[in-house]
């Protein structure tokens, strides 16, 4: 065999990167980045396997997707199902995996040193749990078991994956794009695949499932075809030691890269039409879609990323500018996607306004006006070195990223065809100015090769199909004659006949021109921030980085005034007034933006948040733009409408998120002294008037407490500066400390047990969610803290096993610690179409099942979840925005423990398994007498629970038999109506028998079909499936078999919620939060003279 062969080893890397690379292909053309970095934490790696879900059969959408899922689920050398997940649950890790169109993609992080449960040693030196989490890796990909045991619950998860999506608008026009593409293109595919189409479907074909997930990964997984990304403490040479000797087993098949040539997505039967889709969520979308050239042979010129930033320009002159004076459009977005090798687009996707939306047509003929205007004179090396030169600094200053995120990606990128010393800067850097290739680009955007879509709820209002995958209603119709013609027109016009507003972009102002570095070098990073002054206008905290070195800069600013949100309707106030403060800024801002400084605007409990943060070079210009726009911020009347609609629009979409978004926010609410929920703000929001928010907002600048933080490239001198600018430009008064707002939590009480409902308003949503809370005590309770911690780091590998991997209750499980302002606790989220109820019992079964694995527990593996735990609590922070945003936390939650996870590490030591235990039986087991507990339930309008009190019992058994008839009927068996009846006569379908209906059925089939024995094993075991889905719609909740599911144990009747604001006058409150030492403590001597 030949030996591993070393393709580079110097490749192109940030300035400050201190990791050392190296690529190598192993004997079987495996091709691995290997990457050692001496200060990681976290050690990770990547494979990503170059097919994906354009390689599935036509007849069986999906199977990509599944082989990814199944392969998780057990080796030849690691047989037990969950060992993977284990093992990196243990060394303070994790796992995913997703499936793109030609790409797979697996990833892992684990702890990068060593602990004493390594099983393995090199030389002497006991090896790092990198080693043993690559052993179980690689077994993917050489000997992956598929066993027959885990097949059929993963095809369930693939299933309650996809209905996850739904009713999500992004997946759902997703694929109707896809669907109304060439159907001789992979493109045209289903992706995610379903029950029906992975296990329904081919079962009537005769296909034996499991031996068609075996074979694609037999026929499309191949050593040639995967790229691995290797990143641990390690030398180089022990990582490729361990590569070389875990990895080489993956078998070389020579399979050729996946392509498909001769054919595009789009043909000309799809170009020159124009599609109506019409959305969940009230949106209006303009897409225009431009087939494109393929640029991955294109890397150093990229004449796509000249072309959107052009297009997608929102300074003065461009597209948006003008539609958005116009009234029409609120966003534009413009670039280059790839659909596979050879195929692209070119997409121009527009925000449109209620006006945009009649005059879409005039939107599109005012873009292809633009695209003459970049056409009519050459392309510009000024503009191009602009962007260029962008890309060069934003590589050079790239920092480090969390471990899974970096090794994810490059080893996507090196599906590329990329010079492998190229890897790390790949795409990111632009390098030569090609203006031919540039025009030739630019000829794709024409006015006979595009395909419009159009979104909304409204218009044109008579959407006659529906997409077959999601049900999406759309209609699509060739672009009428008149408005191709005007199109063409546009794209010929000239600087006599253009729009006179439209012009290219000026020089950009932004562009960071100082990039020096102050940089000192000291013994330790610091741990918190100094405060440099504290008197009764301002706080300001500071600190000059010390960890990262690079030029650029975090300001975090809050204008303490309760009146942001102490009612409803000042909360929507101040949320406007953010808005409209943002909109009319949106022009100046974008230079900036595009130059590697940004800012946000918003309002929040306690007052208004400012965030600047970029190069710091011209941070301050900035900033001082975005106080003045604050202070003398005129509401125009006609961007009051637009901006209003927007806001309203988004209040009114929040119903229609998938329900674990939603459920939390009543879970806060019903556990907060102060606060509202969604339809309190939408209920606010129409009487609002223009001049309802120019009277309003100098009040919330008028009197106010400034708070600072400025950490970054920043000196003492620029944080005061800066502080002084927010004083200066607003010339607030004082806001006493007697009028700061204190937040404080409503406490349950020992041994309670709530239960509140919330029925979904989106009708097609047929997933139901609970949050399971257990209160557990207050946040500066340390000890119980760390408790609390250390309970959901030994829950969450256990949990999402028993709950979603074993038990199917839903695609989305987690199990984790809850913190609000000033308590804490413990919660289970399941998404799920079974009822709320039962979910509720399948966490209190999980919960005992917990509890005596808690009991029998070794000390080792006890230990090993302290450790692992401990070993995320001191997980350094990857860059300045991670610690600024660390350091801003600590600030505005008001405890000011900037040392939070070094506490924790000190109160985790010393716990025992009899601490948890009996922290467990008090807080947290079902039968606790002293445990304290909140659920939320969020129910589908389609469940039993709300359809049940609509139908008879008489009523559902005909509705049932009449679709099993049907069922029979499909499948090419007789169904006598009156027999089948009659072997319902003694069954109790409404109360959910279901075993009861399968033997009716079967003995139905046997008796008076007389159908074969084998034929109604086939039939029954398809039909019991679909009694799952049938029987809910009838409002009848099934009864689930539970003789091989860990018991529930029985527990005290909840108390339903009724009316919340009983609920909440009933609750005592917690303390308000309180600085965790004196603040004088984190003055300096200067600050204090």
């Amino acid at each position: 065999m030949a030996p591993t062969e070393r393709v580079a080893e110097r490749l192109e890397k940030p300035a400050l990167d201190d990791r050392s690379y190296r690529v190598v292909q192993l004997p079987n053309r495996l091709e691995a980045l290997l990457v050692h970095d001496p200060d990681t934490d976290k050690a990770s790696a990547s494979v990503n396997v170059n097919v994906g879900s354009f390689s599935d059969a036509d007849d069986m959408p999906g199977m990509a997707h599944a082989v990814e899922h199944l392969l998780f689920m057990g080796t030849e050398k690691y047989p037990v199902e969950n060992d993977y997940n284990q093992y990196l649950s243990a060394n303070s890790g994790y796992s995913n995996a997703y499936t793109s169109s030609t790409e797979t993609n697996y990833f892992f992080e684990v702890a990068a040193s060593s602990s004493q449960r390594s099983d393995a040693t090199t030389n002497g030196h006991v090896k790092s749990p990198l080693h043993g989490a690559l052993d179980r890796f690689a077994q993917f990909f050489i000997a992956p078991l598929f066993l027959p045991s885990t097949l059929d619950r993963e095809l369930k998860a693939v299933d309650s994956e996809n209905k996850k999506n739904l009713q999500s608008d992004t997946w759902r026009l997703s694929q109707l794009k896809k669907s109304l593409s060439n159907s001789k293109h992979p493109y045209h595919h289903f992706s995610t695949g379903n029950l029906q189409t992975l296990k329904d479907e081919p079962l009537k074909r005769g296909v034996k499932i499991r031996d068609e997930f075996i074979q694609f990964h037999r026929e499309q997984y191949s050593a040639n075809r995967m790229k691995l990304v290797v990143l641990g403490r390690e030398d180089l040479d022990e990582l490729e030691a361990w590569v070389g000797e875990l990895f080489t087993g993956v078998l070389n098949k020579d399979l050729p890269p996946n392509q498909w040539e001769g054919v595009q997505p789009y043909g000309q039967k799809e170009l020159l039409t124009q599609v109506f889709a019409k959305p969940v969520m009230d949106s209006r979308l303009l897409d225009i879609y431009f087939p494109y050239q393929d640029e991955e042979e294109l890397y150093e010129s990229q004449p796509s990323r000249y072309l959107s930033h052009l297009i997608g320009h929102e300074g003065p002159g461009s597209v948006l500018s003008y539609i958005k004076a116009k009234g029409w459009a609120n966003g534009l977005e413009a670039g280059a996607a790839p659909v596979c090798r050879g195929s692209a687009f070119f997409t121009i996707s527009v925000r449109l306004t209620e006006d945009g939306l009649s005059h879409y047509d005039e939107v599109v003929k005012v873009i292809f006006q633009y695209i003459s205007l970049i056409g009519e004179t050459a392309p510009q090396q000024w503009i191009f070195d602009e962007v260029k030169g962008m890309t060069e600094v934003d590589f050079k200053f790239r920092q480090k990223s969390p471990a899974t995120s970096f090794t994810s990606r490059l080893s996507s990128v090196m599906q590329k065809p990329l010079p492998r010393d190229r890897l790390l800067s790949g795409t990111s850097v632009l390098r030569k100015f090609d203006p031919q290739g540039i025009t030739e680009a630019l000829s794709y955007l024409r006015p006979d090769n595009y395909r419009l879509t159009l979104v909304s709820q409204t218009f044109p209002g008579d959407w006659d199909q529906k997409e077959k995958w999601y049900g999406t209603e759309y209609r699509v119709e060739t672009i009428p004659s008149d408005f191709q013609a005007a199109v063409r027109t546009a794209a010929q016009t000239t600087s006599d006949t253009r729009i006179q507003e439209l012009h290219l972009p000026h020089k950009n102002e932004f562009i960071p021109t100082n990039l020096v570095v102050d940089k000192k070098e000291v013994s330790e990073p610091a741990k918190a921030p100094r405060l440099i002054r504290n008197d009764e206008f301002v706080r300001t905290w500071w600190k000059k980085d010390d960890r990262f070195w690079v030029p650029k800069g975090n300001v975090y600013v809050t204008l303490r005034n309760p009146l942001a949100k102490a009612t409803p309707q000042t909360a929507v106030m101040s949320n406007l007034y953010c808005e409209l403060v943002k909109d009319a800024l949106d022009e100046y801002s974008y230079d900036a933006e595009i130059a590697g400084l940004d800012y946000q605007l918003s309002s929040y409990s306690m007052g208004i948040d400012i965030d600047v943060g970029g190069y710091d070079d011209k941070m301050a210009v900035l900033l001082e733009k975005v106080l003045v726009s604050m202070r003398d911020l005129e509401v125009k009347p006609d961007r009051f409408k637009i901006v209003k609609e927007r806001v309203l629009r988004g209040l009114r979409n929040w119903d229609f998120q998938q329900p674990y978004r939603q459920v939390g926010d009543f879970t806060r609410w019903l556990g907060s002294e102060k606060g509202w929920i969604n339809e309190h703000y939408l209920a606010e929001v129409t009487p609002l008037t223009a001049q309802d928010i120019q009277t309003f907002y100098p009040q919330l600048l008028r009197q106010v407490h400034i708070e600072v933080l400025a950490h970054g490239n920043l000196r003492r001198e620029d944080a005061r500066r800066m502080t002084d600018l927010v004083e200066s430009t607003l010339k607030p008064r004082v806001l006493p400390k007697s009028q700061w707002q204190i937040r404080r939590n409503l406490l349950l009480a020992p041994g309670s047990d709530f239960t509140y409902v919330r029925t979904l308003r989106d009708p097609a949503n047929v997933n139901q969610c609970i949050e399971y809370y257990l209160y557990v005590g207050s946040l500066s309770d340390h000890i119980l803290r760390a408790k609390l911690l250390l309970l959901a780091q030994m829950t969450e590998e256990i949990g999402f096993d028993q709950l979603r991997t074993k038990e199917q209750l839903g695609y989305i499980v987690f199990t984790g610690a809850k913190f609000a302002a000033t308590i804490m606790g413990y919660r289970v989220i399941i998404q799920s179409e079974r009822s709320a109820e039962y979910l509720e019992t399948r966490v209190n079964a999980f919960l005992a099942l917990f509890a005596s694995k808690l009991e029998r527990m070794s000390q080792e593996d006890f230990e090993s979840h302290k450790k692992s735990l401990i070993n995320k609590r001191l997980e350094k922070v990857k860059n300045l925005d991670q610690e600024s945003e660390r350091f801003w936390s600590h600030i505005s939650g008001e405890y000011f423990s900037f040392v939070q996870n070094e506490l924790d590490v000190a109160n985790l030591k010393p716990l025992s398994r009899d601490d948890m235990l009996e922290f467990f039986n008090h807080y947290i087991h079902p039968t606790s007498p002293a445990r304290a507990k909140l659920s939320v339930h969020m129910i589908a309008q389609s469940s039993p629970k709300v359809l049940a009190p609509k139908l008879e019992a008489k009523e559902q058994k005909e509705k049932l038999v009449d679709l099993l008839s049907k069922y029979l009927t499909s499948v090419g068996i007789s169904a006598d109506l009156e027999k089948l009846t009659n072997r319902f006569d003694q069954v109790d379908v409404g109360g959910g028998d279901q075993k009861a209906i399968v033997a009716a059925i079967s003995a139905y089939l046997q008796e008076d079909a007389e159908v074969t024995p084998e034929r109604v094993e086939a039939v029954v075991e398809q039909g019991g499936q679909l009694l799952g889905t049938v029987l809910p719609s009838l409002g009848i909740e099934v009864q689930v078999d539970e003789e091989d599911l860990p018991p529930a144990p029985k527990v005290k009747e909840t108390t339903m919620i009724e009316d919340a604001f009983e609920f909440k006058a009933s609750l005592g409150v917690s303390k308000g939060p309180r600085a965790v030492c004196d603040l004088r403590e984190f003055e300096d001597a200067e600050s204090k003279l």
